[in-house]
């Protein structure tokens, strides 16, 4: 594998998100590519899923060799890039001045520039064959998608006027914006770059994915497969506790082959939690049974 590969996993809260961007990087790993799975979701459980403690440094997953992991802590996140933002005008700046800039910098954009500043990164960084994106539910995600597209226009406007942006003095976002537009670069190559969507067979997580995925093709993304999660198992289907809820995802499933052409997984319903080296590596040979 000559060029990083980058998957992104989205979805509504709750359709097993994580448990997929897991599922996918225990199976690339075990094909002997070296692999890291990061996480910017506020309530991100990587920490569960590969039961051992994950945070905001890359970290190596124990039983097997060559996947590591990273949940971005975006407070931790928002320090550092406040303290590199702030870093080459200590020198340049009175402290007054520099108190102003620091407020500018205190602001909500900020927080969800630098959790992206730290993600695109993982994007500049060639020494993993696969990277694996276990990304905030959707609307948050087309956010910070959509944040350096503007980018041009957000820096002509600020120079115009005080030259403040809420995600620093404009010089410093000139000096970034290279590597953000070679970052949009590559989530807009489909050779490169892969979104998957997880869902649920249900009607507001088809509409969910339909809108979103619409969402991403305006700015010039294409949404790559869908993973249908959580499918009752047909015997269980037997059980009139759950026939109705069957019938019901059936329905749905019909609908989603209708409505949303794309090449599709299926995931069904364990009996178990998917969590540890054993399940994971379990469940990314149902998932991947037909190979990539």
């Amino acid at each position: 594998m000559s060029e990083t590969k980058f998957i992104f996993f989205s979805g509504k809260g709750g359709v097993g998100k994580t448990s997929m961007a897991s599922t996918t990087a225990v199976y690339y790993a075990r094909k002997g590519l070296n692999t890291i799975l990061v996480t910017t979701d506020p309530a991100a459980n990587l920490s569960d899923v590969f039961e051992q403690k994950i945070g905001h440094q890359v970290t190596k997953i124990a039983g097997i060799g060559n996947l590591s992991a990273m949940e971005i802590d975006s407070k931790e996140a928002t320090e550092e890039y406040k303290e590199k933002a702030l870093a080459p005008m200590k020198e340049i700046f009175n402290d007054e001045m520099l108190k102003l800039i620091e407020e500018q910098l205190n602001s909500p954009c900020t927080e969800e520039m630098a959790s992206f500043d730290r993600f695109i990164d993982f994007m500049d960084d060639d020494q993993y064959d696969i990277v694996i994106f276990d990304t905030a539910p959707t609307g948050h995600t087309i956010r910070l998608l959509e944040l350096p597209v503007d980018w041009s226009k957000h820096i002509e406007e600020s120079a115009q006027g005080s030259g403040q942006t809420c995600m620093g003095p404009v010089q410093n976002i000139q000096e970034s914006k290279e590597k953000y537009d070679r970052a949009v670069e590559l989530l807009k190559d489909t050779d490169r770059t892969e979104f998957v969507f997880v869902m649920h067979p249900e009607g507001s997580s088809i509409r969910e994915t339909i809108r979103s995925s619409q969402e991403l093709q305006e700015i010039g993304i294409n949404t790559s497969n869908i993973i249908v999660n959580g499918i009752l198992p047909e015997e269980e289907c037997q059980n009139p506790f759950f026939k109705k809820r069957g019938e019901m995802q059936q329905k749905y499933l019909t609908q989603i082959e209708e409505e949303i052409d794309l090449p599709t997984k299926k995931m069904y319903l364990l009996d178990q939690e998917i969590k540890g080296l054993e399940v994971l590596t379990k469940v990314a040979a149902i998932l991947y049974k037909e190979g990539r």
